[in-house]
């Protein structure tokens, strides 16, 4: 059954009620901005009329009209920019209770810069919102009938807390579990570290990669989720009581949380009104590319890179103070020892965490957060591995002598190669085995010659020792239980060096 169309005096008659009370609240904005910008009850009326005007629009076809589209559109406009100024109101009033570690860069200036941005766009909106309204024969209430009930002077300070605390488990447990949980997820945010970086004349390449709104709402969900997670399970605890950089590291994660919120806003406009908007619908005038990609970038993104910046430095600092050091024992990697990919990972690990890890063999010791570091164990290790082979060697039957009968050296050397690989003690990396012509001790014994060509072809990496060499890393518990899941995983490569991932838990290190 095809849908009925409206008439004209239908849906005036029908949006003429339900638009009340938002062009109420605009007609009021109009004709006293400056008074009225930036309270909560304007804010909360816009956002929360302009919201329900959008849905009755879309509903109707708004949408795919001629006539109502434009009208939508600045409804749209309202509802988004209505958005940011309630976050950028919050974050005004919050600020002082974040308790905000000190960056370099004036936030509260930055702030009222972006409020003053957000109120243009409002204003401008609202002026041509009820231009459009008169067009579309739609009644404006007068602006004193509002009026009073917009302004809002806030009081100063806050009310005593006087609620007991709860107890939960230790501080050592929850302030680890917390910072780790920051820790993991401030490795996803590269993207907004690298944007951070951009210099203005590119702000726009960056968009919608890697900024795209899709990307800044799956970080802001998970900021949220932390920052629910820290409500539900330390606020109002004796844990917060015990120690005071927990209600630091909260308002870390708030601040950030709302800075991506307006990211997502400013994002959405640009991407759905800006780029992929009709040239002949866009108004440019109404919200200016060139602003609208400053608050985007040099706001939001910054901030929310800084203070991300900040509170990983104070999570590292936490996790350290609350360490439980200990010790484990891995295996060496199977392709090469210590090599760039696994001397790599575990740096990452170790950095990732910001604690003290030292990785030790025999009475040696290797600074773990530098992988050049881990990279010379592989002197000590390679060492190992010789000693080990010149006495399985010597259980093969290879005779003491110089004389080799009829075979040449090489041809002895090959067949032992083969045969050690067969029982698992070599792996041979060069297919076919290119053997040099000239020994390295031609005047030895067959025993002295076949051990230092083998030494030869596995240190230039034709073939490699098999042992079942084990290191030590000590430091902080929570760090060594990651590297004992890489080692694990191989060291994220199989016997060959190829690449293989790595579990869910470790995709920091692949970052």
């Amino acid at each position: 059954m095809p849908i009925a169309e409206l008439t004209d005096v239908q849906i005036t008659d029908f949006l003429s009620r339900h638009a009340e009370r938002l062009l109420g609240a605009v007609q009021c904005l109009s004709e006293d901005g400056a008074r009225l910008l930036f309270t909560r009850p304007l804010m909360g009326e816009l956002l929360g009329e302009s919201t329900k005007m959008q849905e009755i629009l879309d509903a109707y076809g708004a949408r795919n009209n001629g006539q109502w589209f434009r009208f939508r559109l600045l409804i749209g406009a309202l509802k988004r920019f209505s958005n940011i100024g309630y976050i950028l109101l919050h974050v005004h009033h919050v600020l002082p209770s974040y308790r905000l570690l000190p960056i370099k860069e004036d936030f509260v200036e930055a702030t009222e810069s972006a409020q003053s941005f957000v109120g243009g766009v409002l204003l401008r909106a609202s002026n041509r919102l009820l231009s459009e309204a008169d067009a579309m024969n739609l009644p404006i209430p007068a602006a004193e009938v509002n009026e009073k009930s917009f302004f809002d002077k806030s009081p100063e300070g806050r009310l005593p807390g006087d609620r007991p605390s709860r107890q939960i488990e230790t501080v050592a447990e929850t302030v680890t579990h917390l910072s780790t949980a920051f820790l993991n997820l401030a490795s996803e945010c590269s993207m907004v570290h690298v944007a951070r970086r951009a210099r203005p004349e590119d702000y726009a390449k960056y968009i919608p990669s890697p900024v795209s709104e899709q990307s800044l709402l799956d970080l802001q969900f998970k900021f949220h989720a932390l920052q629910a997670m820290y409500d539900t399970y330390i606020q109002e605890t004796e844990t917060e009581d015990m120690d005071p950089d927990l209600p630091v590291l909260r308002g870390h994660i708030s601040v950030v949380f709302h800075l991506l919120e307006t990211a997502c806003e400013f994002a959405h406009y640009y991407e759905r009104h800006i780029l992929h908007s009709p040239r002949d619908v866009f108004d440019e005038t109404l919200v200016d590319n060139d602003s609208l990609l400053h608050m985007l970038m040099d706001y939001s993104i910054k901030f929310a890179s800084l203070y991300i910046t900040q509170a990983r430095e104070l999570c590292q600092s936490m996790l350290k103070r609350y360490a439980r050091i200990g010790e484990i024992l891995v295996p060496v990697p199977r392709y090469r020892g210590f090599h760039v990919r696994p001397s790599t990972l575990v740096a990452k690990i170790v950095l990732h965490y910001g604690s003290e890890v030292r990785m030790k063999i025999d009475d040696d010791f290797y600074d773990a957060t530098m992988p050049m570091d881990i990279f010379r164990a592989n002197e000590k290790i390679n060492a190992w591995k010789r000693k080990w082979l010149s006495s399985k060697i010597g259980q093969l039957p290879v005779r003491n002598g110089t004389s080799t009968g009829d075979l040449s050296i090489n041809t002895i050397l090959r067949r032992l190669v083969l045969q050690m690989a067969e029982q698992g003690l070599l792996v041979i990396y060069e297919q076919p085995l290119e053997l040099y012509d000239e020994p390295i001790h031609p005047d030895g014994t067959l025993l002295e010659q076949v051990t230092s060509e083998l030494a030869r072809l596995q240190a230039t990496g034709r073939v490699d020792i098999r042992t079942d060499l084990n290191v030590t890393f000590l430091g902080d518990t929570r760090v060594l239980s990651d590297i004992q899941l890489l080692a694990e995983c191989g060291y994220g490569e199989d016997s060959y060096g190829n690449n293989v991932s790595l579990p869910a838990e470790l995709a920091y290190a692949r970052r």
